[in-house]
This record gives C-alpha cells, sequence and structure tokens, in this order.
C-alpha cells in the first residue's frame, strides 16, 4: 500500500482518474451496438453474417478516427481534445435515439459509436503523462482499465433494452456521458510532457517497424478483446440459447477479468518486462480460443475458458502499453493512438470471422482457430523482434533503462 501512495504521489491523481472515468464512459458506448445486438438481431431478423458485420462496424470506426484524435491532442491538448471527443458522443447518441429504424441505420449508428472508440491513446497519455517512466505501465494499466466500461454496456444496456427498447439505451447512455465531462472539466489538467514538434516528427512511428510489430500484438490483444467483448452477447444467446439479459451477465464475466487484470499486467510489466509478459499473454490466448472452440456444448467450462482468456487479454494490454512509452517518451500520445488504430481493427475481423463460420461451416470452431493462429504468428514476431530491443531502448524482458 505504502508502494501505491508513492506511486499516486509521483504524479497527479486527480486527472488518472478523470481519464481513467473518460475511457470508461467511452468504452461502454462504444460496445452498446455488441451489448444490444440480440435485440437489434430479432427486430430486424438478422443471418449470423450480417450479426457479425454490425458488431464490427463500430470496432473498425472507433480504429480509424483514433490516430487523428491523438493528432488533434498534440495540438489542443490532450484534455481538450477529450472534452470535444464527448461533445461530439452525445450528439451521435441523440441521433440514435431519434432516428434509427432500419438495419442501414443502425449500421450508420454503428459508424457514429465509433467516435467514442477513438478514446484510447488520448485517455492513456492523460492518464501516465504527468508519471515518470518507472510508473508508466502502472498509470496506463490503470487509465486504460477504463476499457471496464464493457462490463457496465452487458450489464446495464440488456435491463434497460428489455424495459424501456433498445432505442431509449441510446438517450440514456446520451445523458450519463455527462458524468465524465464534468469531472474533465473540474478535475485533470493537462500534463507537462510535451514538446513541440512538427506533424512529420508526431507521425514518425508510423514508418518504423517497431511501430507495426507493436499494432500487430495489439491485433490479438486489444482487438481480441473488443472483438470478443462484442460478439459475446450473441454467441451466448445463439449458441446456448440463454436470454438476452443473461447473455449480458455472462461476458460481463469475462469483460471483468479483463478490465481488471489489465492494472495487474501494466504493474507486473513494470517489474518483469513487458517483453517477457507478453509472450506468456500470447500462448494462454492461443490456447485458450481453440479450446473455447471445442467446447461449445458446456456453457460453464465455455464461460471459465473465456474469463482466462480476457484475463490474459487484459493483462497483454497493459504489458503491451508498459513498452510504449519506452519506445516513444515525447510522442506518447500520437503512437499510441496509431498502435490503437491498428490493433483495433483486429477486434473487427473477429466478429466477422465469428459470424462467417457460423453461416458457411455451421459452427463458431473455424473463427476462434483463425484467431488463434494469429495470436501464434504474433508471438514467433515478439520473440524476433525484442533481440533487436533489449539492445536499444530496453532492458532484458522488456523493463525500462535506468536512468
Amino acid at each position: 500500500m505504502a508502494g501505491f501512495r508513492t506511486f499516486l504521489k509521483s504524479g497527479h491523481a486527480p486527472t488518472l482518474f478523470a481519464a481513467f472515468l473518460y475511457f470508461d464512459f467511452c468504452f461502454a458506448v462504444w460496445v452498446l451496438n455488441g451489448a444490444m445486438a440480440p435485440f437489434i438481431s430479432e427486430a430486424y431478423q438478422l443471418t449470423a453474417a450480417q450479426k457479425g458485420f454490425m458488431i464490427s462496424v463500430p470496432i473498425l470506426a472507433g480504429a480509424l478516427m483514433r490516430f487523428p484524435l491523438g493528432v488533434l491532442a498534440q495540438y489542443i491538448g490532450r484534455k481538450n481534445a477529450a472534452l470535444v471527443e464527448m461533445g461530439l458522443i452525445v450528439v451521435a447518441l441523440a441521433f440514435g435515439y431519434f432516428f434509427i429504424s432500419s438495419y442501414d441505420h443502425v449500421l450508420a449508428m454503428g459508424v457514429l459509436l465509433g467516435i467514442a472508440g477513438a478514446s484510447f491513446g488520448v485517455a492513456l497519455s492523460l492518464g501516465s503523462g504527468w508519471y515518470p517512466p518507472k510508473y508508466k505501465g502502472l498509470a496506463m494499466g490503470i487509465a486504460g482499465a477504463g476499457n471496464s466500461g464493457t462490463v457496465l454496456a452487458v450489464l446495464f444496456a440488456p435491463p434497460l433494452a428489455m424495459v424501456y427498447g433498445w432505442q431509449a439505451v441510446y438517450g440514456i447512455a446520451a445523458f450519463f456521458m455527462l458524468i465524465p465531462m464534468v469531472v474533465m472539466v473540474v478535475f485533470a489538467k493537462e500534463p507537462p510532457d510535451i514538446e513541440h514538434q512538427t506533424f512529420r516528427q508526431h507521425i514518425s512511428c508510423l514508418f518504423e517497424k517497431d511501430g507495426w510489430a507493436f499494432s500487430l500484438i495489439y491485433v490479438i490483444t486489444f482487438g481480441g478483446f473488443i472483438g470478443l467483448a462484442s460478439f459475446l452477447p450473441t454467441y451466448f444467446h445463439d449458441q446456448f440459447g440463454v436470454t438476452k439479459v443473461q447473455a449480458g451477465q455472462l461476458t460481463m464475466l469475462a469483460a471483468l477479468m479483463g478490465s481488471a487484470i489489465r492494472v495487474v499486467g501494466g504493474y507486473i510489466s513494470d517489474r518483469i518486462g513487458g517483453i517477457n509478459t507478453l509472450s506468456g499473454v500470447l500462448g494462454v490466448v492461443a490456447v485458450t480460443l481453440v479450446l473455447c472452440g471445442l467446447a461449445g456444448a458446456s456453457l460453464t467450462v465455455t464461460t471459465l475458458l473465456f474469463m482466462l482468456c480476457f484475463a490474459a487479454l487484459g493483462a497483454g494490454n497493459g504489458a503491451l502499453f508498459q513498452l510504449v512509452p519506452l519506445r516513444w517518451p515525447l510522442a506518447t500520445a500520437v503512437a499510441g493512438s496509431m498502435i490503437g488504430e491498428i490493433g483495433a481493427l483486429g477486434g473487427g475481423f473477429l466478429p466477422n470471422a465469428m459470424g462467417m463460420s457460423k453461416q458457411f461451416t455451421g459452427t463458431y470452431l473455424w473463427g476462434f482457430v483463425a484467431f488463434a493462429v494469429l495470436a501464434l504468428a504474433m508471438l514467433v514476431m515478439l520473440r524476433v523482434m525484442q533481440l533487436r530491443w533489449t539492445r536499444t531502448w530496453a532492458e532484458k524482458g522488456g523493463r525500462a533503462r535506468s536512468a
């Protein structure tokens, strides 16, 4: 506990809390369509492939919006960029409440929900910007634990949709978005880690192998998290015949593991190194995904396996973003946004793969297998790349270099 107090005193705790809350509510909005997918699918009689595509649209849109928001944050400040984004989210949710009347409108709403998915790089950089390098992993883990917004969405959206109708949930979400906006205005302060750079310098990580290596690993850790979290309500409802509310509750168990363990992943990585942590994570993810596909007859076993898989994915997210500020100490927001953008695209792959697998083979197994193969490929790449990383900008295993 004394060590945690030392950590808090080394930075600005109110800003870290505001960044967490901002990311938490944005994440909840981002996955709303996934949380309400069983209701939307029933309303418009969607096929398995249509379900997968509908769930993937907000993920893909959010991924594409992350980097532009990160660049904007470099010019107007991370706090201001967060406030602009949250204002746009409220407008987008108002559209969902008043104007949706067809499947095409749902897809358009998915694009607007993507605005909320752009928050990632800004939230993590805002939250960790006050903290020294040796605590960056923990600070980013705490801010990044805002992906627990998934838990809020899958836990509250289905019951609210059952009582008030699924479109009303957009309006309710718009009202609650005012909470993180007020907290951001009152408590957050712009971090001091600002350096004036040219646009070319801002995007330099786009032209480096390390940037793409991080992004591809993030396709697994974060893409797997957001893709599975969005698709699981549909999977549990269709595969096991549970109610829509029960499907949300089961998804909550898995998503809660991923969100909580993200902080632990950052903490462990500060000590044993992000590279070591990621190596274990990718192996666990590959194995558990295949086992999830094979355990499709048992709800209990499947739920437990998903909880283990999400715990590994959460730890992997924390581990990877322990490494980002070590590699790009002066451009963490932009580097994080670029990595988050490419990585989140992997989340769009997973729902589509699951939907296509079910529609054309009659089973979800091959969707799980496809993503497991990608995880193993990223593990091989990581072990090759770490040879150079530990000679240049990181200590053995991926720990921070001593000053």
